[in-house]
């Protein structure tokens, strides 16, 4: 392979939905045997036909290449099929069609639990993990106070696992998978269990591993700005098939714009929870209609906000996330930043609205993204995740000034106050 450590050639990977999937091994065992003698399968329900269920290619025809010390960003909606091909990959599962030729040790983070044992401590899956690498217990010495420094939970490193929260859990995880000796590094979304701090520190060791020790990473997220900060290239998945391999900013540039627009008729059912069914997210204008784009700098645009409120939390708040083609995050803004008692919402029908600021945001695109939660709390539409999607565009009006006719350098285009005071007594001169 030279430089080239994943290689990916016509990868398929097929799903069979209910063939052998009634819950109960027994069940599963007779409802296979008699499909394999010919006979009624007494498993299925009236009126339904083995040919009724069918399945699905979870990845379809895939083929790359990644080298040596690349940080491959890999992108998509849920369901693309990120987290099926990390899992082929990893050698978790095999391809139903197709081959895949990795060059050196994977160490993996896939999901929360993967590659530790519930009842061993933490110190003992350390070592764990360090076999199955093929590490020696010298090997693992030498770096088991890094590793347990690095997790930042030394107090309970001789705790069993089973007992530890999901975000230590994740601290010691990626902390062994980071510094044990694997020449491809995969981590899944798994690290955004993690708190910020440790999130930040994460992605500093990926970027290390990489750029000083020559490792190769792969890594999976919905948080576009962790993407784009780590990694150098992307490769952008739709439907089980790749859509885009080239660079990051381009390929993250390309996610933001397949993202559809929501209007007003579309079914919003899918974000419902316990607290809030969401009714309508949509972009209005001052006249309160649906905003016609593209739109000036100087325009009055607000985003309009629906929502049957079935249960009243005190730290409930609603708003929007706006980020740029390159997945620039701009800025959040919530009901809650303008507090006012007034604003609380009600049980029934309640109609957000928030403006955009004008003569803010330079020409281009933006996408607008619902976000909802209970402060301090938890996500009830996390904005980074899986959430309705707006687009805005703004071309024009700058300013009045006869030099800006065209979009600024910089990523917002802001008027801001300016004064002169001159000295009347010093001549001046005019050119």
């Amino acid at each position: 392979m030279g430089d080239i450590v994943i290689k990916a050639e016509n990868i398929g990977k097929y799903y069979r939905l209910g063939q052998i999937n009634t819950g109960m091994f027994y069940s599963d065992a007779k409802s296979w045997f008699s499909r394999k003698i010919g006979k009624e399968d007494k498993t299925l329900k009236i009126g339904e036909n083995v040919g009724d269920k069918t399945g699905f290619w979870a990845l379809d025809d895939i083929n790359f290449e990644i080298e040596q010390g690349d940080r491959v960003g890999i992108i998509g909606k849920n369901g693309a099929g990120k987290t099926t091909l990390l899992k082929v990959i990893s050698r978790v599962t095999a391809p139903t069609k197709g081959h895949i030729g990795i060059k050196g040790n994977v160490a993996s983070l896939l999901e929360v639990g993967t590659g530790f044992h519930p009842d061993m401590t933490g110190r003992e899956n350390i070592y764990l993990n360090g076999a199955i690498l093929g590490m020696k217990r010298a090997e693992i010495n030498e770096k088991l106070d890094e590793i347990i420094a690095f997790s930042e939970i030394d107090e309970h490193i001789d705790t069993p696992v089973k007992r530890y929260s999901s975000g230590m859990y994740v601290r010691l995880a990626f902390a062994v998978a980071a510094h044990l000796d694997s020449d491809i590094l995969i981590a899944d979304e798994v690290l955004a269990v993690g708190d910020a701090e440790f999130q930040k520190r994460a992605l500093g060791k990926m970027n290390d591993l990489s750029s000083k020790e020559g490792r190769t990473v792969l890594f999976v997220s919905h948080r576009m700005n962790s993407v784009k900060a780590l990694c150098k290239n992307g490769i952008l998945l739709n439907k089980g098939k790749i859509v885009l391999r080239d660079e990051i900013d381009k390929v993250i540039t390309k996610y933001q714009s397949n993202l559809y627009d929501v209007k007003s008729s579309g079914d919003l059912s899918h974000y419902n929870n316990e607290f809030f069914d969401l009714l309508d997210f949509r972009l209005v204008g001052k006249d309160g209609q649906e905003l016609s784009q593209p739109i000036e700098n100087g325009d009055k645009a607000f985003v309009r906000i629906e929502l049957n409120m079935k249960k009243i939390h005190h730290a409930f708040t609603a708003g929007y996330a706006i980020y740029n083609a390159d997945g620039t995050q701009m800025f959040w803004s919530y009901l809650t930043d303008d507090y006012d008692e007034k604003n609380n919402v009600k049980p029934g029908k309640n109609i957000l609205t928030g403006e955009i600021p004008s003569h803010f945001l330079n020409e281009g695109e933006y996408y607008i993204y619902f976000s909802s939660m209970l402060h301090f709390i938890q996500w009830l539409v996390d904005p980074e995740e899986d959430a309705p999607c707006l687009k805005l565009n703004i071309q024009g009006g700058l300013s009045e000034s006869p030099f800006w006719t065209i979009k600024r350098p910089g990523v917002n285009a802001p008027i801001l106050k300016w004064s002169i005071k001159s000295d009347s007594e010093r001549p001046t001169q005019t050119e």
